[in-house]
C-alpha cells in the first residue's frame, strides 16, 4: 500500500470537515420534514422520504456525504479521519438553536467543549510514529 503524503492526509480532515457541515444541513432538512409527517406507518414514511423534497434532499445529502467520506478513507487515517465526523453533534446543536429555537444551556455547551477537546486531541496524536 503506499504512503500517503501530508497533503492528502490534509485533503482527508478537510473531506470528513466538509462531511460534517453536509450531515448537519441533511439533519435539519430531515428534521423540517419529518415535522410535516404526522404519525404516518412505516410504508407511508417510506415514501414521504421519496415524495416530500426536504426529505428526499435531506437523505440525498447523506447519500453525497458518504461519498465524500470514502474519498476523504482512501487517504486519511482512519483514527484521525473518523472522530472529525463527531463535530456534525456540535453543528447540528448550533443549527437547532439557530432555525428551531432550542434552547442552548451549560449542559449544550459543555457538550460542544467536550466534542471539540476530544476531536482536537485526537487530531494531535495522529500521525506520530513511535
Amino acid at each position: 500500500m503506499a504512503e500517503t503524503t501530508l497533503a492528502q492526509r490534509r485533503f482527508a480532515i478537510f473531506l470528513v470537515f466538509c462531511v460534517t457541515l453536509v450531515n448537519a444541513g441533511a439533519q435539519v432538512l430531515i428534521k423540517n420534514g419529518a415535522n410535516g409527517l404526522g404519525h404516518p406507518t412505516l410504508m407511508a414514511t417510506g415514501i414521504a422520504i421519496l415524495t416530500t423534497p426536504q426529505l428526499f434532499f435531506g437523505y440525498s445529502l447523506y447519500a453525497l456525504s458518504m461519498v465524500l467520506l470514502v474519498v476523504a478513507l482512501r487517504h486519511g487515517e482512519l483514527s484521525a479521519v473518523y472522530p472529525v465526523i463527531a463535530l456534525t453533534f456540535v453543528w447540528v446543536t448550533i443549527l437547532s438553536a439557530a432555525i428551531f429555537g432550542d434552547k442552548m444551556n451549560p449542559a449544550k455547551l459543555a457538550g460542544i467543549a467536550l466534542i471539540c477537546g476530544g476531536v482536537a486531541a485526537l487530531g494531535a496524536g495522529s500521525g506520530k510514529k513511535k
